[in-house]
């Protein structure tokens, strides 16, 4: 058996982790990500017969989501109150690979070795990852962060997310091209809910990201440098906003130019069109 402390998949994930700090998403134990990992690559690494223990779905209500669809499914889970500036250093404390069992609770199969568990924003991440699977079966990341121009910007823009979404297209000529779906907005909400779980599914439906208003942004993509990179540029976008702040717009990205860039990039039919102020 190989060691799992060099499996490629947690070398990344670590690695991630840190950039995520790094950069500011992350502050304290602000922040989660879940990675859907395949069976083959898991058995390379851990012995998938041996359950360490068994771990509650903490928080899931079992009338507010159908789990069925990740039963048996195994993830690479941040741990609950665990600090994202730790886990390169000590990948097996803070972080946890699980299978969802049929009973509804977790077999935690490595990690968490300071007794720990999931992030408590994991069943938020399970009814995503549901919801992401049905658009796109290849999408296996999760991400929630607490960008910080991204974060601002929801306290001074119109939360509309047409307005919104249009705003951060004009700010960099790669935006409509990297989501040209736009951002999903919800209002502030409170975190660790099925609530706010459910809300952001919904969202997840139409959306790669989706701002959670006043608190930060839950992300999917196909793996972790798309997820990531999907932050980075919105992110980015709000950094160039923020910059502006008050002073008068002379030169923009006009629509004509958006128009040019979904031909370019030939995504006509991802873009919203419904997002645009002449359509």
């Amino acid at each position: 058996m190989k060691n799992v402390l060099e499996a490629p998949f947690l070398v990344e994930f670590a690695k991630t982790a840190a950039n995520m700090y790094r950069l500011g998403w992350d502050e304290r134990n602000g922040g989660n990500i879940s990675y859907l990992l395949k069976e083959e690559e898991v058995k390379e690494f851990l012995d998938v017969n041996h359950v360490i223990r068994k771990l509650p779905l903490a928080g899931v209500n079992s009338a507010a989501f159908d789990i069925s669809p990740l039963i048996g499914k195994y993830f690479l889970v941040t741990g609950t109150g665990k600090y994202f500036k730790n886990v390169l250093d000590d990948p097996e404390t803070n972080l946890g690979i699980i299978r969802i069992a049929k009973d509804k609770t977790i077999d935690l199969l490595w990690g968490y070795k300071d007794g720990g568990r999931t992030t408590s924003e994991f069943p938020a991440h399970m009814m995503s990852h549901i919801a992401r699977l049905k658009v796109d079966p290849n999408n296996r990341v999760v991400m929630h962060c607490h960008p910080t121009n991204l974060l601002a910007m929801t306290y001074v823009h119109e939360l509309d997310e047409a307005k919104f979404s249009h705003t951060l297209w004009e700010m960099s000529t790669e935006c409509i091209v990297v989501f040209p779906e736009g951002v999903g907005v919800l209002p502030w909400m409170l975190c660790g809910t099925d609530e706010i779980g459910i809300a952001t599914a919904e969202k997840m439906a139409s959306f790669r990201i989706v701002l959670w208003s006043l608190h930060g942004v839950y992300a999917a993509g196909k793996n972790l440098d798309e997820t990531f990179g999907l932050i980075e540029t919105v992110e980015k976008a709000a950094t160039i906003y923020n910059i502006i702040g008050q002073r008068k717009v002379v030169n923009t990205i006009s629509e004509d130019a958006m128009k040019q860039l979904v031909d370019l990039f030939k995504i006509r039919d991802v873009v919203r069109w419904d997002f645009f102020r002449n359509k």
